[in-house]
């Protein structure tokens, strides 16, 4: 990595050496299909920590600060440009959602589970939109009377985010709902087990019996006033709260819904990674 002052969204060593073995094995695969077959200059690892900047202080593309150098060198600098370059190839290559799938086994071992998860939680937000976001791709959640766009997450029982879909706002939890069950499904074969809240219906859990997932509605007692606590839904919602403590998800800013996605999947490795190595994620109390 270059010589400059971290930033606190950089990635510490030990995070670097879990995602490292990906970048560099995609890298390598681009070298093979080169011309000249000459190696980028550009440093992977610098490349990421700017992204992690972007997805944590929320921050447009072309505000990416000047001192992410390239080259291994502070008298060259990155443009937004090659820093998105790669963000785009990463997001349509699928990278970011295969190192949070390599991440996965790690963290749960790490909590003392099994790798690969059996059981999952569902739920949606609706989040609005910035002005540049296609109106296309937008729609209205008449029961949050919010306008924008709906996230769909599906997480194991430690809350580790397994499947991401985004869609507009109108899209409805069944649909969603469909969408994450066969995503996880593809990704984690032994999932056998979901749970969802009452927005999600019949369709769902009919869905799921086709792809050997036990659906289970969890239903609030209506006896109880007020907040309640229930099963198994607090974890994905839990969640939900991690990836809003990253700045470029307090709003969908990106025009495609990929980009939607990976941005959510870099909220995601961000929190992994630091789970697997016992690091804190700072909260923006106390800063200034």
């Amino acid at each position: 990595m270059s010589e400059r002052k971290p930033y606190p969204s950089d990635l510490s060593d030990a995070r670097w050496a879990l995602i490292e073995p990906t970048l560099t094995a995609w890298r390598n695969a681009r070298l093979e299909r080169r011309p000249t077959g000459q190696p980028a200059k550009v440093e992977l690892r610098d490349v990421f920590n700017a992204l992690l900047y972007i997805n944590r202080t929320g921050i447009p593309w072309k505000y990416l600060p000047h001192d992410f150098p390239s080259h291994g060198t502070v008298y060259a600098y990155y443009s937004h440009g090659t820093v998105y370059a790669y963000y785009a190839a990463w997001r349509d290559e699928g990278i970011f959602a295969q190192i949070n799938y390599d991440l996965t086994g790690l963290a749960r071992v790490k909590e003392g589970r099994k790798p690969e998860p059996t059981a999952s939680v569902i739920d949606t937000q609706s989040v609005k939109t910035s002005i540049n976001v296609p109106l296309t791709s937008q729609g209205t959640d008449a029961a949050k009377k919010i306008v924008g766009r709906k996230r769909g997450i599906l997480t194991d029982t430690i809350g580790l985010i397994l499947a991401v879909t985004v869609a507009g706002a109108g899209l409805s939890e069944n649909a969603m709902g469909i969408r994450l069950l066969e995503q996880a499904k593809a990704a984690y074969p032994t999932i056998a087990k979901s749970w969802v809240d009452t927005g999600f219906k019949k369709s769902v859990v009919e869905h799921g019996a086709t792809l050997g997932i036990d659906v289970e509605v969890v239903n609030r007692n209506p006896e109880t006033r007020g907040f309640q606590v229930l099963k198994r839904r607090w974890v994905v919602e839990r969640s939900i709260g991690w990836i809003m403590m990253h700045r470029r998800l307090a709003r969908d800013y990106e025009t495609l819904t990929a980009s939607s996605e990976a941005m959510i999947h870099i909220a995601s490795i961000d929190n992994r990674a630091k789970r697997i190595t016992d690091e804190t994620t700072p909260t923006w109390r106390g800063t200034y």
